[in-house]
């Protein structure tokens, strides 16, 4: 076991409100500190906002202020709401700092120094309309890889893969919507490819990456690590590089440095050694990153190899998880389902979302469903009926009929005490595992096992004939709330709180002092409530609430015209274009004669072809959340048949099923009519 734990979420940025996506990351980094703390370790959570990049910039002049302004703004509110769900954050920094500063200087120039900085000219977006080089940010156009549509100029949130602006198909201003046009500018690069041997080793050897995560990278590595270019142009909010002037550090340079500004921060303010975690080894500190797959490529593989070049110490572990989805959908603002954290914590209780959030996270990186249904299901049937009710029914009894002193257990009693203590022993180790559903689900086991012994004893007709006997089976509620309370602990520390005043606990509850009995004869306090039922109806409330605030954001003042109106969002059409357009793609009518999953792909089905007298094709195709394979034999699809075949680990794909759907499990392949022909061209 490492002497000390460094863990660490990805950066909030500054630009915007904490949203209930935010909230499941925070939840989950949170409830492993604390567990890991609870188990006696020496653990500190460093955070801080990502603060640098032309979104604040612009932003900041839109709104007639100096960036730094927007940042503290920003900054103020994210702690607030991070504060008031209950995240323990050890500090909350920011990117724009003097400690970030000396560091990402510290590390460029040892990687400059080394070798590991190139500058070569390259041709760069100019916004026409804009009157300026555009950052990543603020170009948009369509992935050379999956090609899907309107995806952003550093890298395309469906398949994960980063490029640069350049190789986007269709590229246009994301400000404007205007023209842009190739400039010619000196820009810095780190080599990513001298670093292949260190980041193979680190991914498949030192690395804790969950299986899916280390699937991505190793695809990534096989194609071959191409040249990161992090540098950006005037006019830009950030820090300068030294040693080249009017040029600024690339977000994604400067961003996870705050990692280490905050230690560097929180080491000052509290005597404790910095050098100890940054300048350290796995065996004296664990270096801990919670992230969402969205930015593996830039923590898995950018990080470590700046971290390693420059002499700082790469982290152990990387925990990765989903996309928050609500109702089974991506969050919507149109659907009121894009919900703030703000806009939450009016309406409900934090802490019913921690547990509904940790009763339901692991270690995988499946997206997560907030089901509203779901939601109030767990909160009112697990944690008010099972977990508070084992409390409430026992302590309000003792308290208020049994003279309110604990007794001695019988023989009963004394088995189920000891079952529960060997199952505690278990929850330490799924907690630091990232398993919070499996460690909440043993404080459940537990509860309703003992709700299951006090039920069938019936204290309460005992009460009077033998209330000695009646006190031994309410005790061992008592004793078991104390056991149900650390492992809720983690995820609910008010709760904890709340048995530990009302057993008269002298220390607060760990781990280690859990499995020590409350003593015999000690009177117990009166019950507070732990949890109330929730209200299902709530949940309208937030919904309504969140299309208001959505509205207010945008200035939409609403439409008083007779248009109609949908419940569900599609992208904006692009720029109008004539038919010529059309000329350069072929594409065909082909009939699915086979289709297979793909081993090692989460997302791929492999279908063979048939086009007629143009032959059989192999396709590889993202859709296996949206179909089985089975339902795709025999359909008559459109190919894109002259599209440039792409080489894959699995094989070539040789063209691309056009398909429409806003998320890969609510994907649609257009399908044709059945008398059409395969190889048939489509005009």
């Amino acid at each position: 076991m490492a002497k000390r734990v460094l863990v660490t979420a990805a950066l909030p940025y500054a630009n915007g409100s904490i949203h209930l996506g935010h909230m499941l990351e925070a939840v989950q980094t949170d409830v492993y500190v604390r567990a890991r703390k609870m188990a006696g370790e020496d653990v500190i959570f460093a955070w801080a906002d990502d603060t640098h990049g032309s979104p604040i910039q612009i932003r900041a002049q839109k709104e007639g202020i100096e960036p730094e302004t927007l940042i503290e703004r920003a900054r103020e509110e994210h702690i607030r709401d991070y504060q008031d769900f209950g995240i323990g954050f050890d500090i909350f920094h920011s990117t724009h700092s003097e400690e970030n500063r000396k560091h990402a200087s510290a590390i460029f120039e040892a990687m400059e120094k080394r070798g590991d900085i190139i500058c070569r000219e390259i041709e760069q977006y100019w916004g026409v309309e804009d009157g300026m080089f555009l950052a990543d940010r603020f170009i948009k156009g369509t992935c050379p890889f999956c090609k899907t549509p309107d995806q952003y100029g550093d890298g395309c949130e469906s398949c994960g893969r980063t490029y640069r602006p350049t190789e986007l198909i269709d590229a246009r201003s994301a400000l404007s919507g205007g023209a842009l046009e190739l400039r010619k500018s000196e820009h810095l690069f780190v080599p990513l490819g001298r670093h292949q041997e260190f980041l193979e080793g680190w991914v498949r050897e030192k690395a804790v990456l969950p299986e899916a995560t280390r699937g991505y990278l190793e695809t990534w590595m096989q194609e071959g690590l191409k040249d990161w270019d992090i540098s950006r142009e005037a006019p830009y909010f950030g820090f300068e590089i030294p040693g080249h002037p009017g040029k600024y550090f690339y977000v994604w340079f400067d961003a996870p440095i705050g990692y280490i500004s905050a230690t560097d921060k929180l080491c000052a303010e509290t005597g404790r050694d910095f050098d100890a975690y940054w300048k350290s080894t796995p065996a004296d500190t664990e270096i801990v990153h919670v992230i969402g797959k969205d930015i593996v490529y830039f923590h898995c593989l950018f990080w470590p190899a700046m971290l390693e070049a420059s002499g700082y110490t790469p982290p152990s572990r990387v925990q990765v998880h989903g996309w928050l989805q609500v109702n089974g959908e991506k969050m919507s603002k149109s659907k009121g389902t894009f919900i703030l954290a703000r806009t939450y914590l009016d309406h409900l209780e934090p802490d019913y979302l921690r547990y509904y959030l940790a009763a339901k996270l692991g270690k995988g990186q499946d997206d997560f469903d907030l089901s509203f249904e779901d939601f109030v299901g767990r909160v009112n049937g697990d944690l008010v009926n099972k977990l508070a009710n084992l409390a409430s029914r026992t302590i309000k009894f003792l308290h208020g009929k049994l003279d309110g002193t604990v007794a001695a257990l019988d023989e009963a009693g004394e088995l189920l005490l000891a079952r529960a203590r060997e199952r505690l022993a278990e929850v330490p180790a799924l907690y630091a595992d990232f398993e919070s559903a499996r460690a909440l689900r043993v404080a459940q086991e537990i509860a309703e096992e003992v709700n299951g012994y006090v039920t069938e004893k019936a204290p309460w007709k005992l009460a009077k004939s033998d209330p000695e006997q009646a006190k031994a089976i309410v005790s061992a509620g008592v004793q078991a709330t104390k056991i149900v309370a650390a492992i809720l602990k983690p995820v609910l520390p008010a709760w904890a709180e709340k048995v530990e005043r009302m057993l008269k606990l002298e220390a607060p509850l760990s781990f280690a002092n859990a499995v020590e009995p409350v003593p015999v004869g000690t009177e117990i306090g009166e019950y507070e409530t732990l949890a109330d039922r929730v209200d299902p109806k709530k949940f309208e409330a937030i919904v309504e609430a969140s299309k208001a605030d959505m509205a207010e954001a945008q200035g939409d003042g609403g439409d008083d015209g007779e248009a109609a109106s949908y419940d569900y969002e599609v992208e904006a059409l692009a720029e109008e274009v004539s038919i010529d357009a059309f000329g350069g793609i072929d594409l065909r009518v082909a009939e699915v004669v086979a289709c297979a999953p793909v081993e090692g792909a989460r997302k791929l089905l492999q279908l063979t072809l048939d086009v007629g007298p143009l032959g059989r094709r192999n396709v590889f195709s993202g859709i296996s959340k949206s179909y089985a394979p089975e339902e795709l034999v025999g359909k008559k699809v459109v190919l894109f048949a002259n599209l440039a075949p792409r080489k894959m680990r699995f094989g070539l794909s040789e063209g691309m099923v056009l398909a429409a759907g806003a998320s890969d499990d609510a994907v649609t392949v257009l399908e044709l009519d059945p008398r059409a022909k395969p190889g048939e061209k489509i005009t």
